[in-house]
């Protein structure tokens, strides 16, 4: 058996379907490395690179999202959460959707910049932009760049609302900022959480926060009346499917106002990364999750069909809807998230407001 990339939620390449030719491994060199005392994968550090971008703000297209526009600052995400449904728009840029997703990170350090462009068009209305519609824009690069934190200072500026979705505790920095954007009700936060199980979590998210730790911060936001919800995603049938109640328990007593959740769907060189992944960590149960998640969408392990491809179909996905509508009746009745303000947003024009704002 070949040595374990430590910290990685893929532990291989795989192959790109725009690309001719792909880079193959030799796994008896690695193993002959790993027997020798050697590190094989000692030179595999994460890199970054700045990308030009020209644009930061993307139209969501999809009616199963609560948005129509989102940001993101980083493309490629160092969590390296096995599911990850972004993997898949690593392989535009010419890179793969496995390890490439995780150590090959593309930085937009122009972002807030861009930002303060977009909201000085004529043609732009408020309306609320989320961060991150496809990798976290508080993954761990974030703690040295602070792309994120100069983009909330523009959404203050401006006055925009901004919905924040995250497994990383390190949004914390940037509590001065929430608890101004929320004066203004310019704010909701998301947070990912799917398991309380912490060998779960560390083999299946390995760079994310602890549970512990996300429960605490949910806390610490909801008692400073920041709006936050909790996203139950993915829910893989078989694995943590039975989590569903007491995870909605645990993060009530925190404070969250909602739960939402997703059913996993393997789209793409997602169901490639993530199969090896589950081969690899829960063999026993590899045949029963892969039955289980196809038999949540008609027998395959994908579906692109809007209105049901997050939240699944057939008898396994309607036990879970149904955990999930207990859940919301029993533990968040009456609390409700507050609606975004969009009276405030104000222009600029070269560094000062309009005059009278």
């Amino acid at each position: 058996m070949k040595p374990e990339r430590r910290g990685r939620g893929s532990q291989d390449k795989v192959h790109n379907p725009f690309e001719s030719r792909e880079y193959i491994e030799d796994p008896e060199f690695q193993e002959w490395q790993h027997q020798n005392g050697e590190n094989p994968w000692a030179d595999e550090a994460t890199q970054y690179t700045t990308v030009n971008a020209k644009s930061i703000v993307n139209a969501v297209v999809s009616p199963d999202i609560g948005h129509k526009w989102s940001l993101n600052p980083y493309q490629g995400c160092e969590h390296g959460c096995s599911y990850c449904y972004a993997r898949n728009t690593h392989t535009y840029w010419a890179l793969d959707a496995g390890l490439d997703f995780e150590r090959q990170i593309l930085v937009k350090r122009n972002a807030a910049d861009l930002l303060a462009r977009h909201f000085e068009k004529s043609s732009w209305q408020p309306e609320a932009i989320m961060l991150s519609g496809n990798t976290d824009c508080y993954q761990p690069l974030e703690r040295k760049l602070e792309i994120t934190r100069s983009l909330l200072k523009v959404f203050l500026e401006y006055r925009n609302p901004v919905g924040i979705v995250t497994k990383n505790i390190l949004i914390e920095r940037d509590l001065d900022l929430l608890i101004e954007l929320n004066k203004l009700n310019l704010v909701h936060v998301a947070f990912s959480l799917n398991s309380l199980d912490e060998d779960l979590r560390r083999k299946m998210e390995p760079r994310t926060a602890t549970a512990k730790r996300r429960l605490a911060l949910i806390k610490k936001l909801s008692d400073l009346g920041i709006p936050v919800q909790v996203l139950i995603a993915p829910i893989i049938p078989g694995l943590n499917s039975h989590e569903v109640l007491n995870i909605a328990e645990k993060v009530a007593d925190a404070g969250a106002r909602n739960i939402s959740y997703t059913i996993l769907r393997l789209n793409g060189q997602v169901k490639d990364v993530f199969l090896a992944w589950l081969e690899k960590h829960y063999p026993d149960r590899y045949q029963k999750v892969y039955n289980l998640v196809a038999a949540s969408h008609d027998g395959q392990l994908n579906d692109s069909q809007f209105g049901r491809r997050m939240h699944g179909h057939g008898e396994m996905a309607e036990q879970i809807k149904q955990s999930i509508l207990l859940a919301r009746k029993r533990y968040f009745a009456g609390r409700e998230l507050s609606d975004y303000n969009y009276q405030s947003f104000r222009r600029m024009r070269k560094g000062q407001y309009r005059l009278f704002d």
